[in-house]
């Protein structure tokens, strides 16, 4: 790859990186609960101010972005970023959290609206899975460093500055800021030749008309489900292991450890083999392995096998989305803005299946993974079918 190549795709990289700051809100939740008083079923507005715009403004910012262009865009939410970041530099209340994530949740979805079909305009067609799974190792990469910055980087900075008060953790909330602030620069002064979409005029009509398309909004279902798996485990897989297994409460809080490094470990490798692999052969065999898995999971009694199998889940899921998303966007090249307004939207099945897996949980241990067995079914399912032209 030549350097001028290279120096168009790092600053659309290093976007990836800021997208990762989303994932602080844990943080946040488990921060404000040491240092308040507030009840826990109110700081789970955190993760809801952060996620719920991924329902109200993906399809919009796929619009906007139709007129504006994919860099202008990007370069805005990144903005709307840094500024999210700087804000609880006011407090370390949840109301002053709350607007400061609430900024993260909106940068964050025009980001991911804008930063994937942007990275596929500036690689090789034929690479474009390959860059894609790229991408999300960047982003696993931030989500598993961002909670550590926060917990022992930011105290360390608010005693250089000799500020002894509570919520040192923002101090790396402000790091992050001014890393955001530089991707903002280093993208504006890149320039990027950005491909052409249809000059049908793009509307939220438009946007929604597409899912008359059985093949798209199959595909958007298909994000709309892994993007449920994976924040489902996240969030249910310590508790899992706590009560099948009886792994320690402590102890079982490393299940969210080991699956964000197997997914880290499963992008970085998605990416070397999409180089060379087939992007609906690779989507087949990474659904096999975490179906496999699910089941193998949902029968074993064996704690070290248990952490394996999570391991292994997360290894089959990890690339699911990106290849979800160039498949269907390979596809329908000049319908890239608004299908990437309609995949960003089904990320809000983050927010849902999380719920329905531990409410399984409650009537069978097992519930839970039978449901997500059940998506990645439907996953495997997506590979045999064909676009309509």
């Amino acid at each position: 790859m030549n350097t001028s190549k290279t120096n168009t795709i790092l600053p659309v990289l290093l976007s990836f990186f800021v997208i990762s700051f989303v994932d602080l809100v844990g943080t946040g939740v488990d921060e404000l609960k040491q240092n308040s008083k507030t009840p826990e079923y109110l700081l789970q507005l955190i993760p809801f101010v952060a996620f719920i715009w991924f329902f109200l403004l993906s399809v919009p910012a796929g619009i906007w972005q139709a007129k504006m262009g994919k860099k202008k865009v990007l370069n805005v939410a990144i903005l709307i970023t840094v500024i999210g970041l700087f804000v609880p530099v006011l407090g370390n209340n949840l109301p002053v959290i709350l607007v400061a994530f609430s900024l993260l949740g909106v940068g964050n979805t025009i980001m991911q609206v804008a930063a994937n079909p942007l990275l596929v305009d500036v690689v090789a067609e034929n690479k474009a899975s390959s860059y894609l799974s790229l991408s999300q190792f960047i982003k696993s990469l931030g989500s598993m460093i961002g909670p550590f910055v926060a917990a022992v980087i930011g105290p360390f900075l608010a005693s250089l500055f000799n500020y002894e008060g509570e919520g040192t953790w923002r101090f790396g909330l402000y790091l992050f800021g001014l890393i955001s602030l530089l991707s903002y620069l280093w993208l504006s002064m890149t320039k990027i030749e950005e491909k052409p979409v249809g000059e049908d005029k793009v509307s939220i009509s438009s946007c929604f008309k597409l899912l008359s398309n059985r093949y798209i909004a199959l595909m958007v279902l298909g994000i709309f489900a892994v993007v449920g798996i994976d924040v489902a485990l996240n969030s249910n897989i310590g508790t899992f292991l706590h009560l099948k297994i009886g792994v320690g409460e402590e102890a079982a809080k490393y299940g969210k450890s080991v699956y964000f490094f197997a997914k880290m470990i499963g992008t970085f490798a998605g990416a070397i083999i999409l180089i060379k692999w087939n992007a609906k052969k690779v989507l087949g065999i990474s659904s096999i392995l975490a179906i496999l898995s699910v089941i193998a999971l949902s029968i074993t009694s064996t704690e070290i096998l248990a952490w394996i199998f999570v391991g292994i889940i997360s290894l089959g899921v990890s690339n699911i989305f990106p290849l979800i998303y160039s498949i269907t966007v390979r596809n329908y090249p000049q319908r890239a803005n608004e299908i990437s307004g309609l995949m960003m939207m089904a990320i809000s099945g983050g927010a849902f299946f999380p719920f329905l897996v531990g409410l399984s949980m409650e009537y069978h241990l097992n519930g839970g993974l039978w449901l997500i067995l059940v998506l990645l079914v439907f996953i495997l399912f997506l590979r045999r079918i064909s676009p309509n032209k």
